[in-house]
């Protein structure tokens, strides 16, 4: 029995009611105005909502459609579809799939859609990746649209319909350990079919242990990834026991009234106890799946995912325009100890958020501070520093290939800090904010300001006796269902005195899956191109692919690159994984280039933060009357995060907004626009830095000079 045909719940922002399927065409349509904003933006699908029997199973329907592809070869491509019984299957023509070459197999059930009429595109988020369709004409558009909803429907009530009751009992108690019986039967059944795909990936282990990254000897590769595997693949079966316990949540809610709820959650924590175990083995097991990942082991998660959830091809790694996702409804959004020891736990409802944001850039959506981790984005381009050691060797090696490789490993390193940070998102920066950080210890001094505020743009500039890097840049951000993607424009410059030397490279773009369900996960895929000019020696150019993960996340986190000379010809390999490492060369010779820092030991209870993240915020007392007071360090909001006063910084973040706000107003009030203090811009409309920061700070310092009050 293949994943996608067993049973599993709905999710739970599903409520008991019946469902009603309408065609496309037959919708009650609003006034004009109305219809024409309601076709120019995402509309969310709704779920099927609670249980019915008389659902009338659905007629088959295939054909071509567009699909989107983000890289390569990225635009629309047409592909040949399949949906039959709620199960959606494409491949690049009829002919492949009828012989069973598929690109991927997608559950339309559990999968969120949504739809906007006027561009004719249908979009859907499974657990694993984003669907972005398109049909060519209106009539085929309303065609596929009505039939998804029917399969979808039907899916989702296959999916929650137990086996026929037998007669009605007088006994409660004997209705009770019926249904029970029914939903444990139906998970057992899941049970078995993961036992099966462990059994199955057990008899592939040599091939598996062929995806570790670092060059080693083989035999000893071999007997580690066995022993290692088998370790997480038991882990998972206790975890798919916690699943179980979580359904029975949901099942029961749907054959209980209000009024026994309290009676019902009580029986379910005693039924919870004998499911799952002891409590301790619980809360251990469950604790390590929020954020115990071992090194070169990630790709546990992502098989976890494959296996309850939709899936693609390895073949359809190359074809997806997909992004990772994972989306709940109602999720309890948990946060951990501070450095003092505060514990901060609490739970907003992301779904009734971000429903109504489909497809939209949520860097104009407020958000609470539930979500932000104690970090602010110009201190996360800080964090892309870290690894700046690097351009030192870069700027004392005198082969320009070999410069080249240096530079690669640390546009790479950029992303190593994001592995353990899906939980959370940064601050915001208020226009006019500022952020410096002075490290005598790695030999640079660094500033960042955010110039602009409609669109966001923060800038920085780090500057060092061997390089100088700086860089602008603006996020889109958008949600779509169960994901958010994260697309990053902007240019990222870095210049070489010594060699007189300037590179050039765009970043990739990143989706943080489980947005609101599960354990998150972040995956980079795309292309960095480096550019290279210099007025003296060779021109080099590298380009570094961050690999989509394939079915199962064998693959998880790879990177591929290659140096070539300005003729083309390949004079460095690279590979490796953004998260650990990046390897020159071949294996087993390969030469390690860059490696990740280890971890701080109790880094999963303070937002996954790096040692040099957990820096960036410290102020000291000395430090104080040297900033100017629109340093992210003395933002309120963003400290009572940290010291885990969620209240508090719900508060001033609010109080923060309401004050740009006004100060924008007066603005547009005046005609005035707003300069940036430290940045101008340049001729090719980037933002570079004007050179006056740490003069002033010298001299007169910024304890004598006006600044606007930001909060």
């Amino acid at each position: 029995m293949s994943t996608e045909d067993q049973i599993a719940p709905l999710s739970p922002k599903t409520s008991p009611a019946t469902a009603t399927i309408t065609p496309f065409t037959q919708r009650k349509e609003s006034n004009s105005s109305s219809e024409d904003n309601r076709q120019d933006s995402w509309e969310l699908v709704e779920d099927l909502q609670g249980l019915t029997g008389n659902i009338q199973k659905p007629e088959k329907q295939e054909g071509l459609l567009l699909k989107k592809r983000k890289w390569p070869m990225k635009g629309w491509h047409k592909r040949y579809f399949l949906l039959e019984r709620g199960i959606l299957t494409y491949a690049k023509t009829g002919t492949d799939l009828k012989k069973g070459r598929l690109r991927g197999r997608i559950d339309v059930g559990l999968s969120v859609m949504a739809m906007k009429k006027k561009s004719m595109c249908i979009d859907l988020d499974t657990e694993d990746s984003i669907y972005h369709l398109k049909a060519k004409t209106r009539d085929l558009f309303e065609q596929w649209v009505t039939q998804l909803r029917h399969h979808r429907t039907f899916r989702q009530n296959e999916i929650t319909m137990e086996p026929p009751e037998r007669p009605l009992q007088s006994d409660p108690t004997a209705n009770r350990r019926e249904k029970l019986n029914t939903v444990t039967f139906l998970d057992l059944s899941e049970c078995e079919s993961a036992l099966l795909e462990l059994n199955l990936l057990l008899k592939n282990m040599e091939v598996l242990h062929r995806t570790f990254s670092a060059p080693a000897i083989n035999l000893l590769q071999v007997g580690l990834f066995a022993c290692v595997s088998l370790y997480l693949w038991i882990k998972y079966v206790f975890m798919f026991g916690l699943c179980i316990g979580n359904k029975f949540v949901y099942m029961l809610s749907c054959y209980w009234p209000k009024s026994t709820k309290p009676i019902m959650t009580q029986m379910f924590s005693t039924d919870q106890e004998v499911l799952v175990g002891s409590r301790p083995l619980r809360q251990q097991v469950s604790s390590e799946s929020r954020g115990s990942i071992p090194e070169s082991l990630s790709e546990f998660f992502d098989a976890k995912e494959y296996l309850l959830s939709g899936s693609s091809s390895e073949n359809e790694a190359s074809d997806d325009d997909s992004y990772v996702s994972d989306v709940s409804d109602s999720t309890s959004v948990e946060f951990c100890r501070n450095e003092n020891g505060v514990t901060a736990t609490t739970s907003v409802n992301l779904w009734s958020i971000l429903r109504s944001n489909i497809g939209k850039d949520l860097s104009k959506v407020a958000m609470p501070v539930q979500l932000n981790e104690p970090l602010n984005t110009l201190q996360r381009l800080c964090e892309e520093v870290e690894y700046c050691h690097l351009l030192d060797t870069a700027a004392n090696t005198h082969d320009p290939h070999m410069r080249m490789v240096y530079i690669a490993a640390f546009a790479v390193s950029a992303y190593a800090c994001s592995f353990t940070r899906a939980g959370g998102k940064p601050f915001n920066p208020i226009l006019g904010e500022t952020y410096e950080c002075l490290r005598p210890d790695k030999g640079f001094h660094f500033i960042a300001e955010q110039v602009s505020h409609h669109p966001p743009v923060s800038a920085c500039h780090c500057e060092s006796k061997n390089y100088t890097f700086w860089q602008d840049v603006r996020w889109k951000n958008k949600f779509w269902g169960k994901s958010m993607e994260i697309v990053p424009m902007g240019v990222t410059r870095l210049e070489l005195p010594g060699f007189a030397d300037r590179y050039e490279w765009s970043k990739v773009t990143s989706c943080i899956h489980n947005i609101l369900s599960g354990q998150r996960w972040i995956e980079h895929y795309g292309e960095i191109s480096i550019k290279h000019s210099t007025t003296m020696g060779d021109v080099s150019l590298c380009k570094v692919t961050f690999l989509k993960s394939r079915s199962g996340g064998l693959n998880a986190n790879e990177v591929e690159g290659m140096v070539t000379d300005s003729n083309g010809r390949v004079i460095h390999s690279l590979f490796g994984k953004w998260n650990e490492a990046l390897y020159l060369g071949k294996p087993p010779s390969a030469t390690c280039i860059w490696r990740a820092n280890p971890m701080p030991e109790d880094h999963e209870q303070y937002y996954g933060f790096t040692q040099f993240a957990i820096e960036l915020n410290e102020l000291e007392e000395g430090l104080k009357p040297l900033l100017p007071l629109t340093d992210t360090r003395f933002r309120p909001d963003q400290r009572l995060l940290e010291e885990g006063d969620i209240a508090g910084a719900e508060e001033q973040k609010e109080r923060t907004e309401v004050l740009q706000r006004e100060r924008r107003r007066v603005l547009q009030e005046n005609n005035i626009t707003h300069s940036p203090r430290f940045f101008k811009r340049a001729e090719d409309d980037s933002w570079v830095s004007n050179g006056t920061y740490w003069d002033l700070r010298k001299d007169p310092g910024f304890s004598k000079l006006e600044f606007p009050v930001l909060w």
